[in-house]
């Protein structure tokens, strides 16, 4: 089976879209305060600021807006200033106005802050209303938790006990990052933490994936085109194949990574969510709550993996030494901070069925994992092969009958080359009745006017849930994983790591959870 179909000589279609409409313009908010705990700290300056900045540059943020930094770091409103600019100016280098900086600068302010004292939180009104009132946002506020998840519970607990989460004059939201918990239990603690001060509607569970473009588009694209909804189902598709991949190794993230791995890091998350978008009814309608309770559905129709066989259905890996883009790649043992006798999964494959009308019987394969030979996240749509090939005279004395044609293949492309190709069968020139698959490209052909946290950040200011998870599809996630992820703990010292070298596309083992049933991954 020919896994990578590339048209010959310039043979691939492509598509282009009509202009945007007035009315899908990007909503301006309402204004607002953000507070942001764990300002000086690392999302802060990566991602928050910097995005932050953006949206005020290209006009998106309200006229009444301002950001107050809160962490332990002891500096005043200047200081903070300096480092968000460096910050800021690092992640636009190309196109950083110091003018426009300025003017973002004069909205931007700071309190150091123990967030173990119930005493920074009680003042901290009488540091937010001057700013309120001096740029009109009402008692607007979001509280953006851009800390380590276990300080989450002090801080938020702090919040609802200094009154911080009432909406009586305005609204008052909570923004928290994953992971959520590590396991079912401390999610569901979580989860009753945050609900003893917010309700689910001032809570916002920050997952970026699924603000990214071509994740926002699976919706759009199954149910606004007819073409391709009847044929979404066990009927017409063989099986599902999900893939997050990347180059890079654990980074500067080996604390947590070493306590999470790839099930808890990606699964949890990523992964499930693109399986829901992938597998869920259309709602009812295109509203967050409709969309939620469709997701709820697919995740409570999973079916259970079979704890007494997990090895056929979910495969564990660890990289090793090798080489990406020719250079040399330490092993996962030897990356800063992390145990030289690690068990640490760095790479997992899995294999989940959905008991439902629409996929009973359709295999839903996924795999991620650090230090392999290509960074990309897509779905792929394998649809059945053709129930009887009435030319097989005359093919398959040349060498290609039925099992040596590829069926159709849709592919979802989130990263990094956005867009969607279709492989489809067509006749080779010149020949009596040879064929050749040929794609049909769709991509983005312009730079996002919002990258995945700028979207979120907005939808945040606007009140939209869409993007965000609920604590119920939460706690379902939790349930899935945890009872694999704790047998799979308990059996570590019988994995035999690393099994698989920097720079290849995985385990041996993953392609055999697909062999053993006929198929294959599609090339990294």
């Amino acid at each position: 089976m020919n896994e990578e179909a590339t048209p010959p000589s310039g043979r691939q279609a492509t598509c282009t879209a009509a202009p945007r409409p007035d009315f899908c313009g990007i909503e301006k908010p309402a204004p607002c305060g953000i507070v942001i705990f764990g300002a000086c700290g690392d999302l802060s300056k990566r991602k928050l600021i910097p995005s932050l900045y953006r949206l005020f540059t290209n006009g998106h943020l309200p006229d009444g807006f301002f950001i107050l930094g809160s962490d332990r770091i002891e500096t005043d409103d200047s200081g903070f200033h300096g480092i968000m600019e460096e910050a800021a100016s690092a992640a636009f280098p190309d196109n950083f106005s110091q003018e426009l900086w300025l003017k973002f600068s004069e909205r931007l302010f700071y309190t150091a802050a123990d967030f173990n004292s119930g005493d920074f939180f009680v003042s901290l009104p009488a540091r937010l209303k001057p700013l309120e009132k001096k740029f009109g946002t009402g008692a607007n506020r979001i509280f953006y938790m851009a800390l380590p998840p276990a300080v989450y519970e002090t801080v938020i607990r702090r919040i609802g006990d200094a009154g911080l989460a009432s909406e009586e004059n305005g609204y008052s939201r909570v923004v928290v990052e994953k992971p959520f918990g590590f396991d079912i239990e401390s999610s569901r603690h979580l989860n009753g933490v945050i609900g003893a001060s917010f309700s689910e509607s001032q809570t916002f569970r920050m997952d970026h994936y699924l603000a990214k473009e071509n994740v926002q588009n699976i919706l759009m694209f199954r149910f606004a085109n007819s073409i391709f909804e009847p044929l979404w189902n066990r009927r017409y598709i063989d099986h599902v194949e999900i893939t997050i991949s990347e180059t890079l190794g654990v980074e500067h993230r080996a604390g947590y990574y070493e306590s999470a791995g790839v099930l808890r890091d990606m699964f949890q998350n990523h992964i499930l969510q693109l399986l829901s978008l992938t597998a869920m009814e259309p709602p009812a309608a295109f509203v967050s709550e409709r969309v939620r309770e469709e997701k709820v559905k697919v995740f409570r129709s999973v079916r259970p993996v079979p704890l007494d066989r997990l090895s056929e259905h979910v495969v564990l890996g660890q990289y090793g030494a090798g080489r990406i883009n020719g250079e040399e790649t330490p092993s996962y043992r030897d990356e800063p901070g992390v145990s030289k006798t690690s068990t640490t999964p760095t790479y997992a494959a899995m294999k989940l069925f959905i008991d439902n009308w629409r996929w009973s019987g359709v295999p839903f394969y996924m795999r991620s994992g650090k230090r392999l030979s290509k960074g990309k996240a897509e779905i792929a749509i394998r649809f059945r092969a053709v129930p009887h090939l009435m030319f097989s005279h005359i093919l398959e004395p040349i060498g290609q009958g039925r099992d040596n044609i590829d069926p159709n293949l849709l592919v979802l492309r989130v990263q990094p080359d956005e867009g969607i190709s279709l492989q489809f069968q067509t006749k080779m020139p010149d020949s009596r009745a040879c064929l050749r698959p040929v794609l049909m490209d769709f991509r983005y052909e312009k730079i996002f006017l919002l990258d995945a946290y700028e979207r979120v950040l907005l939808d945040c200011m606007t009140g939209d849930q869409m993007l965000f998870v609920s604590g119920e599809i939460e706690e379902l996630t939790w349930g899935l994983l945890s009872p694999v992820i704790e047998r799979l703990d308990g059996m570590k010292n019988s994995f035999a790591f690393p099994n698989y070298q920097a720079g290849s596309g995985g385990p041996a083992e993953a392609d055999d959870l697909m062999r053993r049933d006929g198929r294959q991954w599609r090339a990294l």
